[in-house]
């Protein structure tokens, strides 16, 4: 799966980025329809511990899926964030059978 990624108010690593797109790569196995999708990584400006927030959005057939998480590590908020990716893409595919029947 094609994945731009983008950080925003730093650089990330390679290592980060390899981390995302293996993650995201697994979602294939849920959905093999998925066209494209964008990744952004941010700094929060707060004072707390939980500022790194990864949004991903997701593009497939007819529809766009989105899912964001915020917690003190780019690793845990893209883990998140793609599990809540994984769930949407499992409702959606139900909802695709159904509509087929």
């Amino acid at each position: 799966m094609k994945l731009q990624m983008h950080s925003i108010h730093f650089d990330a690593d390679q290592k980060l980025i390899d981390f995302i797109q293996k993650k995201a790569d697994k979602l294939d196995t849920f959905y093999d329809h998925i066209i494209d999708g964008e990744v952004f990584m941010r700094l929060d400006k707060n004072e707390n511990n939980k500022n790194k927030i990864v949004e991903i959005k997701l593009n497939v057939p007819s529809k766009q899926l989105f899912a964001k998480h915020q917690t003190d590590s780019f690793e845990g908020a893209a883990d998140e964030a793609i599990e809540g990716l994984r769930r949407q893409i499992k409702k959606f595919k139900e909802k695709l059978v159904l509509a087929r029947q």
